[in-house]
């Protein structure tokens, strides 16, 4: 089958890769030639993912049987509802579903309208005086979110990017200048983790849960990035997740997905859920309609079903099984020196791909070009999958040993330390568990 990817990222070499393992026939548009999609495809065009008429074009030339949408951008400009105009079906969210991710306002209604477990309280404002009065009202610390997309990098929130409530006001204001509104919402204490599903719009099959790092040095400092990495653990669940919390995160995004059916808005492809973990239990954060970058390089190399398979089902509306591999993985993202304030770009590295494979890690490429020169942000991910954490963690630290240029990555991802301070935050909020083995 002939299957459009669209997206060049790590992600979607992830994807990628596991569509050609499940028998694909793998074409490829990006805003540039990720160098192991190049290896993957039969054909590779050049195009602005956000491009939605120079990727069509693309799609009715190479005659594409199915497409699998990997980046949000596209999915906010209706890729899907294009594609579906020309009887391509695809792996991806409409438009109108895609405003989980691309609206915060909608996706906070929606879990309201529906009273779906786990949401915040919250408010969306366009007049300034009245943002203010409601922030001195509330009395306790707030989030403040820009209402459509930002890279990860538009949230703000008291005791973190910003010192008090009157910085607070002042974000809020001025992003009700530039947008003309703003979300504001009660903060959530508690650690967070990653949790993705495929749904075809009714059923919905959960994959193993993940947790990424996301702010760019170690021991979880400096300014937040797309993601430095991520692990996951071989029983599908984290350290600090319980059986029961589990079931209660997968309930909210069951619940989400039932609530969009109901709406007339069907939600189908990836569903990625990231959750605060409360001293109360899971609590929503925020929807993604895509896999998580990193998240994706966790859960991918273990699935055991074609991704074929899974993305005939979605698109039919017949969905059937995923299954997943035991093991735990660790991903290690190699970025640009000054990344992600003032990155270094236009510089080649060095990836010494045989000895990668011999220490026995997966490597993926990003923003990063077929001369192995640098783009600007995340360039490459190193994968060690294991048994068990530790090992999965040690493949991956060895392996970065074979990358060598104007790089830098976090040496504390996935380690047993760094879980461990995750455990204790929450122990410090008065959660009572036992942590799962790793």
């Amino acid at each position: 089958m002939k299957v459009l990817l669209v997206g060049g990222g790590g992600r979607e070499n992830a994807i990628g890769e596991a569509l050609v393992r499940g028998g694909a026939e793998l074409y490829v548009v990006s805003k540039h030639r990720n160098p192991g999609l190049a290896r993957l495809a039969k054909e590779y065009g050049l195009a602005r993912e956000t491009d939605v008429p120079r990727v069509l074009e693309f799609a009715e030339k190479w005659g594409i049987e199915i497409a699998f949408i990997g980046p949000e951008s596209p999915l906010e400009r209706g890729i899907v509802n294009a594609l579906e105009e020309k009887d391509i079906p695809a792996v991806g969210p409409t438009r109108e579903a895609a405003q989980l991710e691309t609206n915060k306002a909608f996706a906070r209604s929606l879990m309201e309208r529906h009273e779906i477990p786990g949401r915040k309280l919250f408010r969306v404002f366009e007049d300034v005086s009245e943002m203010r009065e409601w922030i001195d009202d509330f009395g306790k610390p707030v989030v403040v979110k820009p209402l459509g997309l930002t890279g990860g990098k538009g949230v703000k929130v008291v005791g973190y990017q910003l010192e008090d409530n009157e910085e607070a006001k002042a974000y809020a204001e001025e992003l009700i200048g530039k947008d003309g509104k703003v979300l504001i919402e009660e903060r959530t204490d508690g650690v967070e983790f990653t949790f993705q599903v495929f749904t075809d719009g009714k059923k919905v099959i959960p994959m193993p849960l993940a947790q990424d790092y996301p702010h760019a040095y170690e021991n979880d400092e400096g300014p937040i990035t797309g993601g430095m990495g991520s692990y996951s653990c071989a029983n599908g669940l984290l350290p600090f997740v319980t059986r029961e919390d589990y079931e209660k995160a997968l309930e909210t995004l069951k619940a989400t997905v039932e609530a969009m059916r109901k709406e007339g808005i069907p939600y189908r492809g990836i569903l990625y859920g990231q959750f605060m973990l409360s001293r109360d239990g899971p609590v929503i954060i925020e929807y993604n309609a895509r896999f998580g970058d990193p998240e994706a390089m966790n859960v991918l190399p273990l699935l055991r079903t074609s991704l074929l398979e899974v993305a005939d089902g979605i698109v039919d509306g017949r969905l059937r099984k995923a299954e997943f591999e035991n093991k735990a993985t660790v991903v290690k993202y190699l970025a640009p020196r000054g990344y992600p304030v003032s990155p270094v770009k236009g510089v080649k590295v060095e990836v010494n791909e045989g000895a990668i494979v011999e220490a026995g890690a997966r490597l993926y490429y990003a923003s990063i070009d077929e001369s192995f020169t640098l783009l600007g942000s995340r360039a490459i991910a190193v994968v060690g999958i294991a048994e068990s954490l530790d090992e999965a963690e040690s493949i991956a630290q060895n392996a970065i040993g074979h990358v060598r240029g104007e790089l830098f990555y976090r040496r504390d991802v996935g380690t047993r330390k760094s879980v461990e301070k995750r455990i204790e935050t929450l122990r410090k909020l008065g959660k009572d568990f036992e942590p799962n083995s790793c």
